[in-house]
């Protein structure tokens, strides 16, 4: 019975070519189990002795994704394997991407040591070493290793081997080397210039892919393919290779590419990174298969070309039409809301992604970070930062420079100086807005540290390290130093050239901001906007308003420059400042846009100075009916009717003032002393040396008086003040006595 049953399991025929057959199946339908019985049956058939069929085994693991199998099955074989069976293992751990690079790496050393001379690599042996190579940055010496085998066995002269070869030199960003590789391939097909030309796009060479996709047409290569528009049209894709674009656009009418959507998605994004976003429109109206890339490539070019809230429509309308976004398309998205500081779109963006499950995405992540911090969500972006564990200097510049938005100059120092200890590498954009925090606080030291730690890195006094440092100088007060970082620098733009004029300009030195103004029109570097504010203020500064009018009437007619409220302001100021209140009035009564309260601010403010006191109360009673929540401008109509002797009036707006809710901010200031920032408010009685601190104000009052200082105009508002500060330091006393009790 037993030996009948054997017999029935067991054919006596050969079944290799049937068992063959059904492996075949099992790996097309990725049929694990069927697969494993085979194996099984091919064990206990004593098939698993022929090496076709054990290839075959390993083969269905593999594409399976079962490895550890495939691996196990090829150990089993023993000296039975040959060159397929290595190259099934090698090929398989290749298609795994870095993860799997290693593995094969250690297979082909196998191969070559315990293979011998029976077993030499091939053509396939030597494309999967290179594609595994190409999946790892750091692994170039294993791909230039099997290079150098593949040269000694004869095998480099294959175009499937070259093909191989090139894609990885370009892939691992050794651009020269490809190139030779490329040159001395006595064959080359589609692939092969397909690859080199998308080489060329990868490292932003868009010349050399253009006069190589040319060398390849002239050549009379047959095999001109979608690909290789595809990479020539990338590499293209820059402001300085439009015409180039378009002449390939042309050609790629003329094949018949154009019905290819990637040629499609490709023309879109050279458009959109050319700056010509109506042609890009164009192309993407005419694409007959638009996809998720396609809508990408409007919304990531609407976003880079100022044109945020045509992204943010552009979103809507993908969504609207079906589309899936990727994780490319919530990140050009992201940065349209950060450019138009969207909050409440950019929260959306943010639950959508969440239910599409692309948070974990780095770049998804970082573009979010930056988002909530410069629409001035700083503790919602410092929760995603600190998620991050391998934030890099873009996320930790993000950070920085959200602090930095939203006025909180010491958090950003502080964490600049965290970013230091992770050994984290600042780029030029990180240490410009570091600069900016030290100019905010006027904090000289520092800003001579990160100066000096610019230069330790080898950052040049360009843009925007050369801006920003003159700016900290100035600020700081010190103009030596902010003339002599301005005339270091070796290429000035407007940014420049407007720290130093405003630097000059808000240390009283305003004949030489005038002069530098002239300077920078002799250069050839046009004026903007912030130009003629920093002149303007300049000219009220040192009294000069027939060179203000002059300056203001230039803008418009020499430039094209449409004054904004913050020129009109400045006019202001210089006809206040020169007292003459009648041409101030007239003035902005003449101002052809809204500018709410703040010219007639402007007015109040002077002619409290100046006495004049019909003016200021008409300038007052506009700020009044303009409904302002600006406290001081309360405070100096009612110090002027009281000047004025108009109590009633005094009383009317102390009144308004209560009915519309207005508080006076306490005033802050900062000094900084020994390395630490000691920050001072109005009125506040929990400062640690607040005892201290009121008696030295008592001495200071003591030493005016002594002195013989008067206020200019006696009235109730100076005795109230002097009555307050007196109040303050007694009740400090003893605050300060009942502590101590």
């Amino acid at each position: 019975m037993a030996a009948a049953a054997a017999a029935a399991v067991v054919p006596t025929t050969p079944i290799y070519p049937s068992l063959f057959r059904l492996l075949l199946r099992c790996t097309e339908q990725k049929n694990v189990a069927r697969g494993s019985a085979l194996h099984a049956y091919a064990l206990k058939s004593g098939s698993w002795a022929d090496v076709f069929l054990s290839n075959s085994i390993v083969v269905m693991y593999a594409k399976c994704g079962k490895l550890p199998c495939a691996a196990a099955a090829f150990e089993d074989m023993g000296a039975g394997r040959d060159v397929v069976s290595w190259n099934s293992l090698v090929n398989a751990y290749s298609q795994l991407g870095p993860q799997g690079a290693p593995t094969a790496f250690h297979l082909f050393r196998r191969m070559r040591t315990e293979g011998g001379v029976h077993v030499l690599p091939n053509c396939f042996t030597f494309a999967g070493v290179f594609t595994a190579a190409s999946h790892s940055p750091g692994a170039s010496g294993y791909g230039r290793e099997a290079h150098c085998v593949a040269i000694k066995t004869a095998n480099c002269d294959n175009v499937f081997v070259g093909s191989s070869l090139l894609n990885m030199y370009c892939k691992l960003e050794c651009i020269t080397d490809a190139r030779k590789v490329f040159d001395r391939m006595p064959q080359k097909n589609a692939v092969s210039w397909a690859a080199m030309i998308s080489g060329y796009a990868v490292d932003k060479a868009g010349l050399e892919a253009f006069e190589l996709f040319r060398l390849m047409l002239e050549e009379g290569e047959c095999g001109i393919n979608e690909f290789v528009f595809t990479g020539v049209l990338s590499a293209l894709s820059a402001p300085g290779f439009l015409e180039m674009g378009q002449q390939v656009h042309c050609l790629a009418i003329r094949n018949g590419i154009l019905s290819f959507v990637s040629v499609e998605n490709s023309l879109v994004t050279l458009y959109a990174k050319c700056e010509c976003m109506d042609d890009a429109r164009l192309m993407f109206e005419s694409s007959a298969g638009k996809n998720s890339i396609t809508w990408s490539a409007m919304i990531t070019g609407y976003a880079q070309n100022g044109a945020s809230r045509k992204a943010l429509s552009f979103f809507l309308k993908m969504h609207m039409a079906g589309f899936r976004p990727s994780e490319f398309t919530f990140v050009g998205f992201l940065n349209a809301c950060s450019d138009v500081v969207a909050l409440v779109e950019g929260k959306q963006a943010h639950a959508f992604l969440l239910k599409v499950g692309f948070e974990l995405q780095a770049y998804v992540k970082s573009a979010l970070v930056d988002m909530y911090a410069k629409c001035s969500c700083i503790d919602d972006a410092r929760k995603g930062f600190d998620e991050l564990h391998d934030a890099d200097a873009v996320l930790w510049t993000s950070m920085i420079g959200g602090h930095v938005k939203n006025g909180e100059h010491e958090e950003a120092l502080a964490l600049y100086g965290s970013m230091r200890k992770e050994s984290i590498l600042p780029s030029n954009l990180t240490v410009a807005t570091v600069l900016r925090a030290c100019a905010s606080l006027a904090a000289l030291k520092q800003g001579k540290q990160i100066h000096a730690c610019s230069l330790k890195y080898g950052f040049s006094l360009g843009i925007p390290i050369g801006s920003a440092l003159s700016t900290m100088y100035a600020k700081c007060g010190n103009l030596e130093d902010c003339s002599l970082v301005f005339k270091r620098m070796r290429q000035r733009d407007v940014v420049a050239w407007n720290s130093i004029i405003s630097g000059f300009s808000q240390n009283g030195c305003g004949i030489d901001a005038l002069n530098l103004f002239e300077e920078m029109k002799k250069e050839g570097t046009e004026p903007d906007h912030v130009t003629f504010v920093n002149v303007l203020s300049s000219c009220s500064h040192v009294g000069l308003v027939e060179r203000g009018w002059s300056y203001l009437r230039s803008m418009l007619n020499d430039y094209g420059l449409v004054p904004l409220i913050e020129h009109y302001a400045c006019m202001v100021d210089i006809l206040s400042r020169a007292g003459l209140f009648k041409e101030a009035k007239d003035f902005i009564e003449s101002v052809p846009i809204n500018h709410g309260t703040c010219l007639w601010r402007i007015v109040l403010g002077a002619c409290h100075n100046y006495r004049n006191f019909d003016i200021g109360a008409y300038a007052g009673e506009r700020v009044m009916e303009l409904g302002s929540q600006d406290s001081s401008a309360y405070i100096l109509l009612a110090n002027i009717y009281a000047a004025w002797s108009r109590w009633d009036d005094v009383e009317r707006i102390r009144g308004l003032m209560r009915l519309r809710g207005v508080d006076k901010d306490p005033g802050c200031s900062w000094v900084e002393l020994y390395n630490t920032v000691h920050v001072f408010v109005a009125r506040e009685l929990q400062h640690p040396e607040i005892e201290d601190i009121y008696a030295e104000l008592r001495r200071l009052i003591k030493n005016m008086k002594d002195e013989g200082y008067r206020p200019a105009s006696r009235s109730p508002c100076h005795d109230y003040l002097e009555s307050e500060i007196k109040f303050q330091t007694e009740e400090a006393s003893q605050l300060m006595a009942s502590a101590l009790s």
